[in-house]
């Protein structure tokens, strides 16, 4: 009886845990990032090696395997024109998340992004789960900057 009421309690305590990148820049406009990232096989060009196993990438849906994390699925859910794309996702079995990149214009007229990850975490999970997640946010931001052929399509 009293595992059921920690695991209740922990249940309850989940709230919204938001992490976000700093803001990378592209090499591409906002409108070439959009069209690249909206076609959800294109984003194998930004998973860092040695990152995930398994990886099963379809237009719209991808899954994969992260060794310390387990399964994970991730489906394009929601398109704002040259703006802001949204992927929902499922890890742990039981862990809903999104992963939000925001498009801006800069100066130069090329792209700028910051991708942000929202999941439900109880305390010690957001604890755990921080820092490889700022890492994996880091990593692709980077992979991000570094990529050149936006208008490739897969």
């Amino acid at each position: 009886m009293e595992a059921r009421s920690v695991r209740m309690g922990q249940i309850n305590m989940a709230s919204v845990s938001t992490f976000e990148s700093r803001k990378g820049s592209l090499s591409c406009s906002p409108s070439e990032v959009y069209d690249f990232v909206t076609d959800i096989r294109n984003l194998r060009q930004f998973v860092p090696e040695n990152v995930v196993e398994d990886l099963v990438i379809e237009e719209d849906t991808c899954r994969f395997r992260v060794p310390s994390i387990g399964n994970v699925f991730i489906s394009l859910s929601e398109k704002v024109p040259v703006e802001k794309v949204v992927y929902n996702g499922n890890a742990l079995e039981s862990n809903d998340f999104s992963l939000v990149l925001d498009i801006m214009e800069t100066n130069n007229g090329k792209a700028g992004v910051i991708v942000k990850l929202a999941a439900h975490l109880n305390p010690f999970l957001k604890m755990m789960a921080s820092g490889p997640v700022s890492d994996f946010l880091e990593k692709l931001i980077l992979e991000m900057e570094r990529f050149n052929d936006w208008k490739k399509k897969t």
